[in-house]
């Protein structure tokens, strides 16, 4: 007999500011903007309908996610669904030029034929959440980021960028949430550090960091983290499987951080992997049961497709993780050894 997907009442439920209840696993909407391959409505749509399903109530989304495509596609696979039933999430720091054609390079393989402009600025913060209230279907939005201020997107034009947005696109999400047309704002990006200047330069609901604090790296741990709970910052956490070597497993080929995994992080990996085994538990369970036990944490956003991906994964985060993982971990120097665990 199938194992049963946890229900609704079953996934746990943490908090982001006074009002918003997401569930411990949400769903992320970069693949449905054909990110590594082109979907069809079918199974966009059908990947939405099986996040809900699944009992998953955050969707996160992007104008960038194929150009306008991933919200569009949300958008549409919401219809009919009661407003109250989903916390949506979405970003500003780039609207869609529908005139401009592509030609970007942000690496979708397919998308709306739009360009992306890269403009962190007040106007252009409100012209984005417009936007994307219109390919979403819906008048607010729960969750505003500010995305890709960080070194990884933008090289050295990362200091311009993060002074417009600080001066510009955070006045805009602070006089949304004013309004309530936004129930919650922070950033999304992919360097703890960003994440840690933010939280000190202005008033900031969630930040979603991506990549930055996996059972196989620990970057945010030490600084981040620590202000986040010191402020009320509920924390979003991507990027969990480090774009994928903590799924699949250190296998020739596997990737980290979007390209194919060097030496010295496929034998960390390995590592991780046999004291896992070692243990009885999936690589892929430790790896969603770490990140989710720090105190900090209010989610972990997962892309996937396929109905039976989704399931597995809000399976996987469900599983019990044996407390004698954790402590090899530690004492082989896998984890530090003031991360927090799992009781």
């Amino acid at each position: 007999m199938a194992a049963r997907t946890p229900s609704a009442a079953a996934l746990p439920r943490r908090r982001i500011g006074d009002r918003l209840e997401p569930t411990l696993i949400g769903f992320g909407g970069a693949p449905l903007g054909d990110l590594y391959a082109r979907l069809d409505e079918t199974a966009a749509q059908g990947a939405v309908a099986a996040a809900l399903d699944a009992g998953i109530n955050l969707i996160d989304t992007a104008p960038l996610y194929g150009h306008g495509l991933s919200e569009q596609r949300i958008g549409a696979a919401l219809r009919g669904v009661p407003r109250e039933r989903v916390i949506l999430s979405t970003k500003v720091g780039r609207w869609m030029d529908p005139r401009a054609g592509r030609g970007d390079g942000s690496g979708y393989v397919g998308g709306l034929p739009h360009r992306a402009v890269v403009d962190y600025s007040y106007d252009g913060a409100l012209k984005a959440f417009e936007q994307s209230l219109i390919r979403l279907g819906t008048d607010r939005i729960d969750i505003l980021l500010i995305h890709d201020v960080d070194r990884w997107t933008h090289g050295e034009a990362v200091e311009d960028h993060f002074r417009a947005a600080m001066n510009g696109a955070y006045r805009a999400l602070v006089r949304l949430r004013e309004e309530r047309a936004v129930g919650a704002i922070g950033v999304g990006v992919n360097e703890a550090g960003m994440c840690e200047r933010f939280a000190q330069a202005g008033d900031f609901d969630v930040m979603m960091l991506a990549g930055r604090y996996t059972l196989l790296e620990q970057g945010a741990l030490n600084r981040f983290l620590p202000l986040a709970e010191a402020r009320g910052i509920a924390v979003m956490l991507a990027g969990v499987f480090n774009s994928g070597i903590l799924a699949s497993g250190p296998r020739p080929g596997a990737y980290y951080n979007y390209a194919p995994a060097p030496p010295a992080i496929l034998d960390r990996a390995r590592r991780i992997e046999a004291v896992c085994r070692a243990h009885g538990t999936p690589l892929a369970h430790a790896a969603l049961a770490f990140p989710a036990a720090h105190p900090a944490v209010a989610s972990i956003v997962l892309g996937a497709v396929a109905a039976a991906e989704i399931r597995a994964n809000v399976a996987a985060a469900a599983a019990t993780v044996p407390p004698a993982l954790w402590q090899e971990l530690k004492a082989e120097g896998l984890l530090p050894p003031d991360a927090p665990t799992p009781a």
